[in-house]
């Protein structure tokens, strides 16, 4: 969404454009956007989440996603404690700056973008301050959720892990 309001040409710091880019959002086309995968967007993402009108325009759009038929499975700083609060299964998943900030910047680097480890770093740690730090939903573990640090784990263990946690909670559920 963040990423909208900048390909429009529009400034990060003005709510009402923000809020009109969130409310124009179709969750279908939103997989296939690759500019929503730069570290541009989720910075971008971060910044305009603080406004009151983009969550209240998201809320909505998100919580119809989780409640598709079938499930889904949403990632972001507030689903277990916001969008979707009643959630069977409901993981925290986490790794030091240190490690996320490696992974991102691999990732990112690989892709072509050209960013230096120790300013990748710096935006991991002032997106997390500011996500924790803001009124409206900030980034907290739900009290039901299960914590997933990932800090030691490769790919396929934390892929391993979070599939035994969700299998765990399916299985209390009856599911």
């Amino acid at each position: 969404m963040g990423a909208k309001v900048l390909a429009d040409g529009g400034s990060l710091d003005d709510e009402a454009a923000a809020t009109q880019a969130a409310r124009g959002l179709d969750a279908a086309g939103l997989s296939d956007d690759p500019r929503l995968t730069t570290g541009e967007a989720g910075e971008a993402a971060s910044r305009v989440a603080s406004f009151a009108g983009v969550r209240a325009a998201l809320l909505e759009l998100q919580q119809a996603f989780a409640a598709q038929a079938g499930g889904a499975v949403l990632d972001g700083r507030d689903i277990g404690t916001v969008i979707a609060p009643n959630a069977q299964a409901k993981l925290f998943v986490t790794a030091t700056p240190e490690v996320r900030a490696t992974r991102r910047w691999k990732q990112l680097t690989a892709r072509g973008s050209e960013i230096a480890f120790d300013a990748m770093l710096a935006d991991i740690q002032r997106r997390d301050e500011r996500d924790a730090g803001r009124g409206a939903a900030p980034m907290i573990q739900a009290d039901d959720a299960v914590l997933l640090d990932t800090t030691d784990l490769g790919i396929e263990a934390a892929f391993d892990a979070a599939r035994r946690i969700v299998e765990a909670a399916r299985a209390k559920h009856g599911l």
